[in-house]
């Protein structure tokens, strides 16, 4: 054979195996395209079955491992300045001692530190000194278990129907959890807890004669997905009565449109966030359900004021107004120091956020808090909930195209600024404090001190409201500067009518104190 033919024969074969490679690769490719579109159409496989009692999330996370695994990883969230984990939180009492003196006479006076992530709710309720060393409220469980089928079984058992395991399986039934949420919330906390166990949650099982049917789980995945459609939803009793209390008032909402569309069409019946909301706004609403401003004493059922708005003033006027059921006005405890009758902020995120830009622009908390991702095929939402600033690329930058650092920046800029303003408004309010002793001392009246009681308690309400909301004024940032001004404004006049009423008495070192109080009065006034 020559040895161009034996050259032609090389060609040849190189070309055939040129053409098997290619052939190989794309007949590959479309493979692994169908693979990932099957993939993308069937996002999980149901290898276990999960009810309305399936509060332990394991057998959830059979059906959605990487859910469930993200869901695990808020243990470990790394501490940042202003929230995070830590092996022990860092204790916001030994960082800002003024707070001692805010909360005087109230539990948080005694054990206060930074949130940890959502894996972490139960356990540090239980062993805080709020819970050990003081009598609590059971209502405060509303957030921090899995709570819902506990109070389907009281709900079930207080209206004579049958509570066993099958029946609390038998879909979210709003009239047994209601009645049971409503049961509970004047209970105290051991009371509570204790009704968590005696409650199946899907895994455990009770031997014959132990009244123990199941274990107290933090929030989990029945919270927020129904175990039938696995679609988002609202589950939380006091979110649900709040959000209709809210549709039906005449505050503004744009961020809300679903609300603005349920009074266009004549506000019928109650407006039901699980039919009506969009999943945009359900993106919110499940995080809404804790994350808020809310009663969770043992006065009267738990409560969301929302009636008047999501304005901290619109708040604010709802407690003015409202009365306890044996007839007394509203309030959360007595300060130790002064006496007064004042009203203690819980973590209105979903409030504070609602004034801000990033709800304007329809921009959701889990869109930031737990950013949708690529997982193979199909696109999902991170359970692993935590801090933006630990997840900056997905969270921020699929609409901020700017470098990492400058985002870090910014929102270092915001939260600092704003801790400066608290450590201003906290400032005044010990002053004021002070010279509400003062006067005590000096022996002016109750009657005289009525109105510079109810200066105080606008005063500490504002402050404790920036203080208590977890993003240090990110969510909305004039908003927090607003509250904290008028704080300090309120605090300046306290003080100016404290010296008043002392008259000839009021000490010289307090003058210059005295004029700026009289001055921001001049201009609160004014405006």
């Amino acid at each position: 054979m020559s040895s161009n033919t034996q050259r032609s024969f090389g060609w040849l074969a190189l070309l055939t195996a040129i053409v098997a490679a290619v052939t190989f690769g794309v007949v590959a490719l479309l493979v692994n395209i169908f693979e990932r579109k099957q993939e993308a159409r069937n996002p999980f496989v149901k290898v276990a079955e999960v009810t309305e009692v399936s509060t332990d999330p394991k057998p959830w996370g059979l059906n959605f491992p990487q859910q469930y695994e993200d869901y695990l990883k808020t243990v470990n969230d790394d501490y940042t300045d202003f929230g995070g984990n830590h092996a022990l939180p860092p204790s916001k009492l030994e960082k800002n001692p003024w707070l001692k003196r805010l909360f005087a006479g109230y539990a948080f006076s005694i054990d206060y530190r930074e949130a940890r992530g959502h894996a972490h709710m139960l356990s540090d309720q239980e062993v805080t000194k709020r819970v050990t060393e003081v009598q609590q409220a059971g209502a405060c469980l509303h957030c921090h278990a899995s709570i819902i089928p506990t109070y389907r079984r009281i709900g079930l058992e207080s209206m004579g129907k049958e509570a066993t395991e099958e029946a609390l399986a038998e879909g979210y039934q709003w009239d047994a959890v209601l009645a049971g949420f409503q049961a509970v919330s004047q209970k105290n906390y051991e009371e509570v807890h204790a009704e968590l166990t005696k409650t199946p949650d899907g895994v455990a099982k009770a031997e014959d004669g132990d009244p123990h049917m199941g274990g107290a789980h933090p929030v989990s995945c029945i919270d927020c997905h129904d175990p039938e459609t696995m679609s988002i939803r609202v589950t939380r009793p006091g979110f649900i009565l709040g959000i209709d209390k809210l549709a039906k008032s005449d505050a503004p909402v744009p961020h809300l449109p679903s609300i603005q569309e349920w009074r266009d069409k004549g506000s019928k019946g109650n407006y039901d966030p699980n039919t009506m909301a969009t999943r945009q706004e359900m993106r919110s609403f499940v995080c809404g359900q804790c994350h808020v401003e809310y009663y969770c004493a043992n006065k009267m059922t738990l409560t969301f004021p929302w009636s008047n708005g999501l304005k901290m003033e619109q708040l604010e006027a709802e407690w003015d107004s409202t009365e306890f059921p044996d007839g007394g006005k509203f309030y959360d405890y007595v300060h130790k120091e002064t006496g007064t009758k004042v009203y203690k902020a819980q973590h209105p995120e979903f409030e504070l956020w609602s004034q801000g830009i990033h709800a304007r622009s329809g921009v959701s908390c889990s869109d930031c808090h737990m950013p949708y991702e690529k997982k193979g095929a199909t696109k999902v939402s991170s359970h692993w909930v935590r801090s933006p600033m630990l997840n900056i690329n997905k969270a921020c930058q699929t609409c901020h195209n700017i470098p990492e650092q400058e985002i870090v920046d910014r929102v270092a800029v915001i939260q600092d600024r704003t801790e400066q303003l608290i450590d201003r408004a906290a400032a005044a309010m010990t002053e004021m404090l002070d010279a509400i002793i003062a006067a005590q001392e000096a022996g002016v009246s109750d009657d005289d001190l009525a109105p510079v009681r109810d200066l105080q308690r606008k005063a500490m309400w504002r402050l404790d409201y920036i203080a208590s909301e977890n993003s240090k004024g990110f969510h909305a940032r004039q908003e927090a500067a607003r509250i904290l001004a008028e704080s300090v404004d309120y605090s300046r006049q306290a003080i100016a009518m404290c010296y008043k009423l002392m008259g000839p008495s009021t000490p010289a070192d307090v003058a210059k104190t005295l004029d700026e109080a009289d001055r921001l009065a001049s201009v609160a006034e004014s405006n």
